[in-house]
């Protein structure tokens, strides 16, 4: 599961800097991604893990996209166990 949300984060590549530049976030969000299981409070990390990490801001539509296509690869991670 941890590979395939990496994946999923590195094709997302949201300030287009292309792939490789997001190794640290996406480390601090697959944590997250363990931790919590709503969509809007995964979103709220993400957003909270890129901002500090680039200065630029994300609208959280766009995190939120994201924490439901990650939540939805743990749940099927969880019923595939």
């Amino acid at each position: 599961m941890n590979r395939k949300a990496a994946r999923i984060l590195e094709e997302w590549d949201p300030f287009t800097v292309g792939e490789g530049r997001y190794d640290m976030e996406i480390v601090d969000v697959v944590a997250q991604l363990h931790l919590l299981d709503h969509p809007s409070d995964l979103a709220k990390q993400i957003q909270k893990i890129y901002e500090f990490s680039f200065g630029k801001w994300i609208p959280l539509e766009k995190c939120v996209d994201i924490s439901y296509k990650l939540l939805g690869l743990k749940y099927e991670a969880k019923s595939i166990i």
